[in-house]
């Protein structure tokens, strides 16, 4: 899924150039690169997909030319992640009804590369052999409030991989993440699912019929009109996540422990979480130079300017060819509001 529009990472990410097609890490690959790579060991080129906006296509073969027309689906307009792993569901049932789903976010990043293979290996081993939906969930490390939270059954066997779901918590406040974090049977919510096309499709026309009967009548897969049916239909769909839509009202989910360095580097905040720091706790990327500073994110894009910065501490300071951003990087959840209502 690599449609979203980033707004939290501005000025670095912008609407025509989000940050799923950026190189935020500056390692010289954007997230959408990264995450394409992350799957080689199970997914063959070919059976790819990416869905996002209709301007974003060039973009996304430009940066995936493993990748052919074909495989980049595009949405008319955003109406969040359950239309979205909708019209994928149905497509690619029409091509393959058996076929197992990997869903993914494009824009994340995950340290241990083995880890991961070992839970993506053990999620398509149990996903083939039952019938119900699995979400990855991560063992948090920190009261995190700008995740969303899974809870299962305290009393659940900790050698046990998949367990079942007890509910879906939304972003909470400080406190509340720390009895989360304290209690031991809550996961960070990744977005990151595994199933099989059918026990999704199932479970949409339980969960969302309008919508699942639209794409099952309203659009003739692998016609030469599915794709002006499904840009007719696509604004006239209810803009809802699959959390919502589905995963809260299933009763058919299991969360798949994960633990391999995730991070959903969607803020500022968690950038400079995710990077390795100097001795004074600061992540410095571009041209700076900073003197007797302490726990500063410095991102300069300007390879003709450098930012200097004296005795500064907590500061974030980000900058672009149009545009400055110096904020303190402590207040991260109004500074993003801001970005979010005001970029």
């Amino acid at each position: 899924m690599a449609g979203g529009g980033g707004t939290r990472f501005w000025p670095l990410s912008r609407e025509e150039r989000p940050k799923q097609f950026i190189d935020s890490m500056g390692i010289g690959k954007s997230f959408l690169q990264m995450t394409f790579e992350r799957f080689g060991a199970f997914v063959l080129p070919e059976h790819y997909y990416v869905i996002t906006g209709e301007h974003y296509k060039d973009l996304v073969l430009e940066q995936l030319p493993q990748l052919q027309p074909h495989q980049v689906i595009t949405e008319p307009c955003r109406r969040n992640t359950a239309p979205c792993i909708a019209y994928a569901a149905y497509k690619i049932r029409s091509l393959d009804p058996e076929a197992n789903l990997i869903v993914s976010p494009s824009d994340h990043y995950i340290a241990d590369q083995t880890a991961f293979e070992e839970v993506i290996a053990a999620g398509l081993e149990y996903a083939s052999e039952h019938d119900e939906l699995l979400t990855i969930g991560i063992t948090p490390t920190y009261p995190a409030t700008e995740y969303g939270y899974i809870e299962v059954n305290p009393s659940g066997k900790i050698a046990e991989r998949c367990v079942p779901v007890v509910r879906f918590k939304e972003k909470p406040d400080y406190d509340t993440a720390m009895k989360f974090l304290a209690a031991g049977n809550f996961y960070w919510n990744s977005g990151m699912f595994i199933w099989r096309t059918q026990s999704i499709i199932s479970e949409m026309e339980s969960c969302l019929p309008d919508m699942a009967k639209a794409f099952d009548q309203k659009i003739h897969w692998g016609g030469t009109s599915e794709r002006e049916e499904a840009n007719l239909l696509y604004p006239t769909l209810q803009s809802i996540s699959i959390d919502y839509g589905v995963m809260e009202r299933s009763q058919r989910i299991r969360l798949l422990r994960g633990n391999f360095g995730w991070n959903d580097i969607g803020t500022w905040g968690s950038l400079y979480r995710q990077m390795n720091k100097d001795e004074g706790e600061n992540v410095l990327q571009g041209c700076v130079e900073a003197t007797e500073c302490h726990n500063c994110l410095v991102v300069n894009t300007e390879s003709g300017k450098t930012v200097y910065l004296y005795r500064m501490a907590d500061t974030m300071v980000v900058t672009t060819d149009d545009a400055i951003v110096v904020a303190d990087r402590r207040n991260e959840t109004d500074l993003n509001d801001y970005l979010k209502h005001n970029k």
